[in-house]
């Protein structure tokens, strides 16, 4: 087993390279600039707008426009994503909360010819129904518009242009627009908390009714637009007490195949098994080149005996030895276009110690749609970790569905809900007098789920949701920052709810480990530490058994109890309507196992199987947030 990737030993925050770290921080040098400089650069990019304004009343735009780098905009405040797979084409936004204005920029590729540029927004990457800025020439005249896609992918010339203060700039080669999150039109996409995709697409000639089927190039990414602003002003660390750390892969030659899950362990260094340190830190490093290839990076713990041995290996995951399996608890995750992950001032992540496993695992997921086969890789994540614990000790804690079988989800369904519960008997057990704090969620399931939320509540009423994501994909997963951390008390229960679509696979989908089967899980992080790690549930033993046994009395199934659940479940011969409507009330209205666990895997005291469900008395009412004076 290689020792470690890339240890650095000594950071002097004068001497360090950062800009090899992060390209945000590549800029900031040109944002240090005078307070008086900078004002001079405002006045001549306010000066240019207002003209731009005066002179293209319809959005028009000389090609030759030439505006200051991303205008007047803080360096944290601007977040990065690639379009294409080897990186030519960058999307670049930043956030105004108080106007709900983000503002997108692509740098356009150097080395292709196009007569057009499209960047779109659309529900899970469809071009069916999609939003559009299209960037076209006009009468020599550069514009940037607004046309919405039919259910055809057909797009026509939105008669509501909401593609605002437009900039084609020919000399730095790129395009730049702003939206409003929602512009009120009804024909216009929403862009809301969560997962966006982004659609894009280039082509020659006249942008014809479908950029998609036109386009010389084209791609779909997803981001998380929205993204917390406070989190790089609100967390900075001290780099004095605290020491870098790189776990990565080295010089992966990547198949050429779509999808590739790439796993290398490491042992941890001696001095991080000596004392226990905190991670407080951590961030990307995406070999330069492959930003567009390397879709997520996951850091496992292996949580095992200090004495179990770790196979040294590198390779597919699916390959993996038996004594890496239990290199299974997160400790860092990264997805395209997340930003550097601070745990708050006060708390941070163990990790390392005499008591502690001397392994972990790096899994890296490479997106390769063109199936390339002449990429090599050596990216990885960088951790921040220090010695001087904090105040608080965080952690994770599994919320959603046990992964079992007993859960399942019938074939050819567009829309089917399952939710797991973590009861307040559990936080009744599990939680200190003082409850924890929230600050940070990880949304999970595999290849169907396309919804994830968590909901709150206390003596039966509802609270704020603890987190949601309406277009939730199982290709995008990251841990974010809540905007707003939840204090969750002794006594509270919540439920997490998936959606899922199985439009095309014939059969059921089964609760479990496996990829094809499915999960639903929001794997939150908190302070301080418990020993209450899951809290999770599945239909009761009870409820699914006299299930099975309606089914064989009325309607004549043949179900025994020497059969597994998956052939229980196989043996019910259509799964009409009315049986789908069955099979939900079974999940929703019947008593539920419960996983109320601590960190060694045993359930807490108490009588768990069956349990019943939290009553709630009071739901948030439906608030319509749209701020629209008038809907167009």
């Amino acid at each position: 087993m290689r020792q470690y990737f890339h240890i650095i030993n000594t950071f002097n925050p004068q001497d360090a390279d950062y800009s090899s770290i992060n390209p945000h921080l590549q800029r900031f040098q040109y944002f240090s600039i005078s307070k008086r400089l900078g004002k001079m650069i405002f006045m001549l990019g306010l000066m240019s707008a207002v003209m731009a304004i005066i002179i293209d009343p319809e959005h028009r735009m000389h090609l030759e426009t030439v505006l200051p780098p991303y205008g007047i905009v803080p360096r944290h405040d601007i977040y990065k994503a690639a379009l294409s797979p080897k990186g030519d084409v960058q999307l670049s936004w930043w956030l105004d909360y108080a106007t709900q204005l983000v503002t997108i920029r692509v740098d356009l590729s150097p080395d292709e010819d196009f007569d057009w540029f499209a960047v779109g927004f659309s529900d899970y990457g469809d071009t069916k129904n999609a939003d559009y800025c299209i960037m076209r020439h006009l009468d020599d005249v550069g514009v940037i518009q607004d046309y919405i896609a039919d259910g055809d992918g057909h797009v026509t010339l939105d008669k509501h242009q909401d593609c605002l203060n437009p900039i084609w700039n020919q000399n730095q080669n790129y395009m730049q627009f702003s939206r409003h999150f929602d512009t009120c039109d009804d024909e216009d996409y929403i862009i809301e908390e969560g997962t966006t995709h982004i659609l894009w697409a280039e082509g020659k000639g006249l942008c014809g009714p479908q950029p998609d089927s036109q386009a010389t190039h084209k791609g779909m990414v997803r981001v998380q637009l929205l993204k917390n602003n406070a989190t790089a002003e609100t967390n900075q660390i001290s780099s004095m007490d605290s020491r870098p750390l790189v776990f990565g892969v080295e010089d992966v030659k990547v198949p050429g195949t779509d999808t590739t899950y790439y796993c290398s362990t490491f042992k941890l260094p001696d001095w991080l098994l000596e004392k226990q340190h905190q991670i407080i830190m951590y961030e990307s490093l995406v070999t330069p080149g492959n930003e567009g290839l390397v879709h997520h990076m996951e850091i496992f713990y292996c949580d095992a005996p200090n004495d179990h041995v770790v196979e040294s290996y590198e390779g597919p995951c699916d390959q993996k030895p038996q004594s890496a399996m239990v290199c299974s608890k997160v400790r860092a995750a990264w997805a395209m276009g997340a930003t550097p992950f601070h745990y708050p001032i006060e708390a941070g992540l163990s990790i390392g110690g005499p008591d502690s496993n001397p392994s972990v695992m790096i899994e890296v997921h490479y997106n390769n749609p063109d199936m390339k086969d002449d990429w090599v890789d050596s990216s990885g994540i960088r951790l921040l970790v220090t010695s001087k614990l904090r105040k608080y000790e965080a952690s994770i804690m599994e919320l959603g569905l046990e992964y079992t079988d007993k859960m399942m989800i019938p074939p050819m369904q567009q829309s089917f809900q399952l939710s797991g519960y973590c009861t307040s008997a559990c936080t009744n057990t599990g939680l200190p007098e003082g409850g924890i704090i929230v600050f940070g969620s990880q949304l999970h399931t595999h290849l169907t789920g396309t919804a994830v939320e968590t909901r709150h509540y206390r003596d039966g009423k509802e609270l704020p949701m603890l987190n949601q994501d309406k277009h939730y994909s199982t290709h995008f997963q990251e841990i974010r920052i809540l905007k707003r951390f939840v204090h969750i008390k002794p006594g509270d229960h919540l439920v997490t709810s998936c959606n899922y679509k199985t439009m095309d696979r014939p059969n059921i989908t089964f609760g479990g480990h496996s990829i094809q089967d499915e999960m639903c899980v929001n794997y939150i992080h908190y302070y301080p530490a418990t020993t209450l790690e899951v809290c999770k549930s599945s239909v009761s033993t009870e409820a699914l058994k006299n299930f099975f046994d309606f089914e064989t009395n009325e309607n004549g199934v043949t179900i025994n109890d020497n059969m597994t659940m998956r052939e229980k479940y196989g043996a019910i011969p259509s799964w009409s309507p009315l049986m789908v409507d069955t099979l939900t009330l079974l999940f929703d209205n019947q008593s539920i196992a419960m996983q109320c666990n601590t960190s060694s895997g045993e359930r807490f005291p108490g009588k768990w199987d069956p349990s019943e469900k939290d009553i709630v008395l009071t739901r948030l009412p439906t608030i319509n947030t749209r701020q629209c004076p008038s809907v167009k």
